[in-house]
């Protein structure tokens, strides 16, 4: 079968759940308070999420390719995200990036563990209470991730969001991931807009995690921070 792209694609699959479909895209596409790079990585992280592996996945790479992602940064968040969406999701994710043409990764140089510091340190710190051994588990993982380069922490950040609204984890891990995305810029504007752009891939998570992120992230941030 011929392979379509975008909106031809939908159309030949169901004419009116195109039309539907290419307006509901517009929602997020149409936000200010979102970069270009950050609603192609809320896509892409939602193709993990779900996981869409195929016809979305392939638009949401060539849409994020044609608003000035380099392939390494999309990789960069596939290693980012292994943790947060699960290892074995992204052996066929990257596996299709492979098959949809991404060049071979460029930066190869050995994983270099950095110490963590503020809100990271004090989340493991409070897991620690928890449970030690998930605790030193994940101090391994987050310390060799969120000083990599490729992306921003606030990119990084907003992608855990993203997560965070996916699999309704909107206590302890989305108040971190909103402070840190706030240490590095984003406002309340910047939240905002996620969790609107959010709502295409479910009404009712983002209509709970709006509920979470917004209307108790004054207390829930200051105590991440």
């Amino acid at each position: 079968m011929t392979q379509l792209a975008g909106a031809d694609a939908l159309v030949a699959l169901d004419p009116v759940f195109a039309q539907l479909a290419v307006g509901a895209g517009h929602n997020l596409w149409g936000l200010t308070h979102l970069t270009m790079r950050e609603k192609a990585f809320v896509c892409l992280t939602a193709d993990l999420c779900h996981p869409h592996l195929d016809l979305p996945l392939a638009m949401h790479v060539q849409m994020a390719l044609s608003n000035g992602v380099d392939p390494e940064a999309i990789r960069e968040l596939y290693r980012h995200l292994a943790p947060y969406v699960g290892y074995p999701i992204l052996v066929p994710a990257f596996q299709r990036l492979t098959e949809l043409g991404l060049p071979p990764a460029q930066d190869t140089d050995p994983i270099k563990p950095v110490p963590l510091t503020g809100a990271l340190a004090r989340a493991i710190h409070g897991l620690e209470a928890v449970d030690p051994g998930l605790a030193a588990f994940t101090e391994d993982q987050l310390a060799q991730r969120w000083a990599r380069p490729h992306l921003s922490i606030r990119e990084r950040a907003i992608a855990c969001l993203t997560v965070d609204v996916f699999y309704q984890t909107l206590g302890q891990s989305m108040r971190l991931h909103a402070a840190l995305a706030q240490a590095d810029g984003a406002t309340e504007e910047t939240f905002r807009d996620l969790i609107r752009g959010l709502a295409e891939f479910g009404l009712a998570r983002a209509w709970t995690a709006a509920e979470a992120l917004l209307h108790q992230r004054g207390s829930g941030t200051e105590n991440a921070t």
